[in-house]
């Protein structure tokens, strides 16, 4: 088992919500929890969600492979996703993610060399009348993201980081 007790209880209570011939409603949320706990989902913990919830391994894969929430490699302390679809390109979000890669000095898929930040492009977030819109480790929706609001974020996770 490569999940602590804890992950495995949560996992248990997202099983419980289907019926058992349905137990690969669970995947997502298995993967969630997992990703919460280890950073991102590798190989090994897509055998051990498939193992634990009783499907093939594939099934959980497949799910892992559609979704661009879930990470497939180590990713930073914070990652920042930028919606780049069509609504929040033409209001500044092509802009504002540029200037995010200028100001962390990577590009979308890197991470910081001290491994606080990586960067991800975004499908829509659902919220294009308050773009450019950016979401931080796939929980929280930064909105109106300008240049200023960029710079403030970006200096309140570094605090975050030097605390932990």
């Amino acid at each position: 088992m490569l999940l602590s007790a804890q992950a495995y209880q949560r996992i248990d209570r997202e099983l419980a919500k289907f019926p058992a011939d349905q137990r690969r409603s669970a995947i997502m949320a298995a993967l969630t929890i997992a990703q919460e706990e280890k950073g991102w989902v590798s190989s090994e913990v897509v055998a051990d969600v498939a193992d634990y919830i009783g499907v093939p391994a594939i099934a959980v894969q497949e799910v892992l492979s559609f979704y661009d929430m879930y990470d497939r490699h180590p990713v930073g302390r914070f990652k920042i996703t930028v919606c780049t679809n069509l609504p929040c390109a033409l209001r500044d979000g092509v802009k504002s993610g540029e200037y995010l890669k200028e100001k962390l000095g990577i590009d979308y898929g890197e991470t910081t060399p001290d491994g606080l930040f990586s960067l991800a492009e975004g499908e829509c977030m659902g919220s294009c009348g308050d773009s450019p819109v950016m979401l931080l480790n796939n929980h929280h929706m930064c909105v109106r993201m300008e240049q200023g609001r960029i710079d403030e974020m970006i200096e309140e996770l570094k605090k975050q980081g030097e605390s932990a």
